[in-house]
């Protein structure tokens, strides 16, 4: 806590005073990170902080309130951060199992569970250095219709393709997905 001081530093900070700026992250960036770890658990702490303080920063010269106020203010923002990045989680996975579904149709000889293993079972940086094994139109496709969440029309528009050529590298995408996992020992 800043104590007495804190009135005068808030004002300086609103001002664009930086280093006074500097003093209020310092004050609450270590707690704020701390209650992210236990209330943000499938996230990344970090990340979400970073949010809260880019909202904060955005809000700042608005903000009106004595210390007690301010950390309030700040912790609050965090916890609707972590709601908002669940919330995109759940829309993701939701999405994920949709598209699998599409691609494990009758007919269609991919199976789901490569996809889910990468995005339930392994860090970000894993999947990702997964996804960059595939063709370029193969990981963009893959990124787009998993990781962003856009229908196969979408994809087709940014990429520039048909619908059926993106769902073609989708399922090949995911194909060779699970080739790779299998040779790493991944067991579906």
């Amino acid at each position: 806590m800043i104590g007495e001081e804190f009135a005068n530093i808030l004002a300086r900070a609103q001002r664009g005073d930086e280093a006074a700026f500097a003093s209020l992250w310092l004050d609450v960036n270590p707690a704020l990170v701390k209650y992210l770890r236990v209330v943000a658990r499938e996230v990344d702490e970090e990340d979400i902080a970073a949010e809260t303080w880019v909202t904060v920063v955005k809000g700042l010269a608005r903000f009106r309130g004595d210390e007690m106020a301010w950390r309030a203010w700040v912790f609050t923002t965090a916890r609707r951060r972590g709601i908002d990045e669940g919330r995109r989680r759940t829309r993701r996975r939701a999405a994920l199992e949709s598209h699998v579904a599409e691609l494990a149709a009758p007919g269609r000889l991919v199976p789901p569970d490569p996809a889910l293993v990468v995005l339930e079972r392994m860090d970000t940086q894993a999947a990702l250095a997964l996804v960059a094994q595939l063709s370029p139109l193969q990981a963009e496709v893959i990124a787009l219709r998993v990781i962003a969440g856009l229908d196969v029309e979408a994809v087709a528009r940014l990429v520039g393709r048909t619908p059926g050529a993106v769902r073609v590298a989708a399922h090949r995408g995911l194909r060779r997905l699970a080739q790779i996992l299998a040779r790493q020992g991944v067991t579906l």
